[in-house]
């Protein structure tokens, strides 16, 4: 398809569940530790364009936060907004005895927070043909309209790391895997550090994810802060304009057929134009028919 259908279905949604998806991101948000602006704008965040596997090392000679319950080494990364949906596979590697439990804080184009990730999110994997003991997560996120991109902070907290992880003995995970009978032995415990190796998936989607990033519209009482990346961003489709009277039900019902077929076709192009043209003439059906088409 020539558009996008997650930008199209953003600037044209008037649907009740964009904006409960918008909130239960920030409700979530709302849970994780407090940076200040400034902080954040102070760390080297490392842009990963998709499709892309990145392994980090989060050493003590790298970006470190110790303030309230955050604690050592972090991860910031910049993503494009720009691409649809984004998938996030976030690998805590086990090393020897030792891994980082990692938290994940997503924040908007100007470096608001919209998502939280907590270490419970990424459980113990055990290892497998070509993996080895991990701590493993999947983040979906779809980035609001008009957005360069957007932003990941891993990080680990004093509570983490006075915890430890289970794991399985290897000699378990063969046998299992084997089928042969599991041996009564101990498995051993991963501590968890300030430092970590990190690996991370990223994939752009063309439908959209679980979790909203960015405000669909700015809030009318509330100014909005400075953009952390310098250009223009896209407006957000304006209203049609109310058409004088309403259109008749044989020409709303052609409209809406000729909708599902054009979006069934793959012409999200043709669609939306025949959404205006709908809206124009006083369609009052066009501009939902066209959102439940693209999202089926």
């Amino acid at each position: 398809m020539k558009k996008n259908l997650l930008s199209l279905c953003l600037s044209l949604s008037l649907l009740a569940a964009a904006p409960a998806v918008v909130s239960a991101a920030q409700q979530d948000a709302a849970k994780a530790p407090t940076l200040s602006s400034e902080q954040l704008r102070k760390l080297s965040w490392t842009p990963l364009v998709p499709p892309v596997t990145q392994d980090v090392q989060l050493g003590s000679g790298g970006s470190q936060i110790n303030q309230g319950e955050i604690q050592g080494a972090v991860g910031a990364f910049a993503l494009p907004a720009d691409r649809g949906s984004l998938e996030i596979v976030l690998t805590s590697v086990v090393t020897g005895k030792t891994v980082y439990a990692p938290n994940v804080l997503v924040l908007d184009e100007q470096m608001r927070p919209a998502a939280f990730y907590p270490s419970n999110y990424f459980p113990y994997e055990k290892p497998g043909i070509v993996s080895s003991d991990r701590l493993e997560g999947t983040l979906k996120l779809t980035p609001a309209l008009g957005q360069k991109q957007i932003y990941l902070l891993v990080y680990t907290t004093s509570k983490d790391l006075s915890e430890t992880t289970q794991m399985i003995n290897p000699a378990k995970a063969y046998a299992a895997g084997v089928g042969n009978a599991v041996p009564d032995i101990p498995d051993p415990v991963a501590r968890h550090t300030a430092t970590g190796t990190l690996s991370l998936k990223v994939t752009a989607e063309q439908k959209a994810g679980n979790v909203m990033i960015g405000q669909l519209f700015p809030s009318s009482d509330t100014p909005a802060a400075a953009p952390v990346v310098v250009g223009s961003t896209q407006a957000a489709a304006p209203a049609p304009a109310k058409p004088a009277e309403p259109m008749l039900d044989d020409s709303d019902a052609w409209f809406n057929n000729a909708i599902k077929k054009a979006v069934k076709a793959g012409d999200v192009d043709k669609a939306l134009k025949l959404l205006n043209e709908a809206e124009r003439l006083g369609s009052k059906t066009a501009r939902k028919t066209f959102i439940e088409s693209v999202k089926q």
